[in-house]
């Protein structure tokens, strides 16, 4: 008989460095996640990926186990990695904020297209674009 899931958690931690303290902490002991345990899992399966955020579900069955799914880090973050800006434009459309490849763009579009509702890589880079678009972040050849 399969397990039958109690609850779902959508998180977004920064990679190797979950800790108990709030707002994960809470958010794990009221789905009666053993944090500690939580932790060191997640710690020792993003420690190579440090500097990103990362997004996982977490899905606990009603036996208190729980599985983790990770996602690929979310593509924002990806665009200020790779243009190498601190943070994107509040007015995307009178302020630009940097300026991104198009080959930059199809690397991001490469790796998150796991992620991506896309069924071939050229709408995944059109997804990638408009999301540099709309953070004010140019798209250049």
């Amino acid at each position: 008989m399969a397990k039958e899931i109690t609850k779902k958690l959508k998180l977004q931690i920064p990679a190797g460095k979950a800790n108990p303290a709030p707002p994960l902490g809470p958010a794990l002991g009221q789905a009666g996640i053993n944090i500690g345990e939580f932790t060191k899992q997640f710690n020792d399966a993003t420690s190579d990926k440090m500097g990103d955020i990362i997004p996982v579900v977490v899905n606990v069955f009603d036996d208190r186990s729980y599985e983790i799914i990770y996602k690929t880090p979310p593509a924002s973050s990806l665009i200020l990695k790779l243009s190498g800006i601190k943070k994107g434009s509040g007015k995307n459309l009178i302020k630009k904020a940097g300026k991104i490849t198009k080959a930059q763009i199809a690397e991001i579009a490469e790796i998150k297209k796991v992620d991506l509702n896309a069924h071939t890589p050229e709408a995944a880079t059109k997804i990638i674009e408009g999301t540099a678009r709309s953070m004010g972040i140019e798209v250049v050849d």
